[in-house]
């Protein structure tokens, strides 16, 4: 099956194009032709001057659409959360589950495969946030769920069959050797809700730990005489982190800041969302709490953040209006920045010829207009 799309401009690596036509070919990007040079016979689509980008990829996606994945950990709730987030631009996603017992983590996963199995659009794997967690700096998750990271949970991070694993940990809870076995075994491991010194940060990272899962909040913190988890995650040139731009998870002067100090290619947009995202309803309930909505944020009855209510598209957004990027840089770390973090560089992430075509269509205020998965429309 082929189509065409026509009459856009098109943001691709080298910067954004006029006079373009993106041939569609079995869910993949074929080409980028004259549109006169594009197949007679392929179905044509009108973009009628919109901003053709790539689609979003969100590494931290709690909930969405009333569903929260700790809650039902099923296809049907996957599907539901891909659903609500693609309105605003997602095409590729990981189902974050919080801290939890194994039995629920092995449930997400299998889930997760089922998912990937019948096809559900734009997911890619599973993003398991805890139980290996710090409680000094547990956030919102639960801390009678925490637990050492021994052989038999090494046993099940590693146990999907269809896929990317994402395992956030907090190195200090935890060994090199248990690190090193999960990125062995081609698991994603990132640090979040963690205390650890710099020195145990840097020992993880050289055992294989490649991410940082939002960046400044629960960690430890750069100071003059202890580097922390930021600090190494500053330093760090290599690792990728996660950032929530939406005002209120960091202060966008920090965020700014953090940017001068490594490549921009190396952080990546992620929401944290939570079941409110593309619903009316801004409250619902995390594991016996009731959280709602303040202010764009989630929070407890004792504020205590609880994830966002925040899209890509408004990430997007937040990036070029808050942290002063241009937008194909905002783009950039929307799409191929998460990309290229869960080894998908040469799969997703960019409009070239080979990628997959999920795509989304964008008009002059940054609205999304329609997007496609695997060169399905919306």
């Amino acid at each position: 099956m082929q189509s065409v799309l026509v009459n856009g401009r098109i943001l691709t690596p080298q910067g954004i194009v006029d006079g373009k036509a993106v041939v569609i070919r079995d869910g993949r990007i074929a080409a980028l032709l004259a549109p006169a040079d594009t197949p007679a016979d392929a179905a044509r689509h009108d973009l009628d001057g919109g901003l053709l980008v790539p689609g979003f990829i969100d590494t931290q996606v709690n909930g969405g659409g009333g569903v929260l994945f700790n809650d039902s950990t099923t296809v049907e709730a996957i599907a539901a959360i891909g659903a609500a987030h693609r309105s605003y631009g997602t095409t590729g996603f990981l189902p974050t589950l919080i801290s939890d017992d194994l039995a629920v983590v092995d449930a997400a996963m299998r889930a997760t495969e089922q998912a990937i199995e019948a096809g559900v659009p734009g997911v890619l794997g599973v993003h398991i946030e805890g139980p290996f967690l710090n409680a000094k700096r547990k956030g919102i998750h639960d801390a009678s769920k925490f637990r050492t990271l021994d052989d038999q949970a090494v046993a099940l991070l590693s146990s999907l069959k269809r896929g990317k694993t994402l395992v956030t940990l907090a190195p200090e809870t935890t060994t090199p050797e248990r690190v090193r076995r999960l990125a062995e075994a081609g698991v994603i491991v990132a640090a979040g809700h963690t205390n650890a010194a710099y020195g145990t940060v840097r020992k993880a990272l050289d055992a294989g730990l490649t991410g940082f899962t939002h960046l400044f909040n629960a960690m430890s913190p750069l100071t003059s005489r202890e580097p922390g988890v930021v600090g190494a995650a500053l330093e760090s040139q290599t690792a990728w982190c996660g950032i929530i731009v939406d005002g209120r998870h960091v202060d966008p002067a920090v965020l700014r800041i953090a940017l001068r100090t490594r490549p921009l290619d190396r952080f990546m947009l992620v929401t944290d969302a939570m079941p409110t995202v593309g619903m009316a309803d801004k409250s619902f309930d995390l594991q016996g709490r009731h959280i709602r909505v303040v202010d764009g944020v989630c929070v407890d009855d004792h504020g205590t953040l609880a994830g966002s209510d925040l899209d890509m598209i408004g990430a997007v957004r937040n990036a070029v209006a808050m942290m002063g990027l241009s937008l194909e840089d905002a783009v950039r770390i929307a799409s191929a920045a998460p990309a290229a973090f869960l080894g998908l560089a040469g799969q997703r992430g960019a409009i070239q010829a080979g990628q997959a075509a999920d795509l989304v269509l964008l008009d002059e205020a940054l609205t999304v207009r329609r997007t496609w998965i695997d060169g399905v429309a919306s």
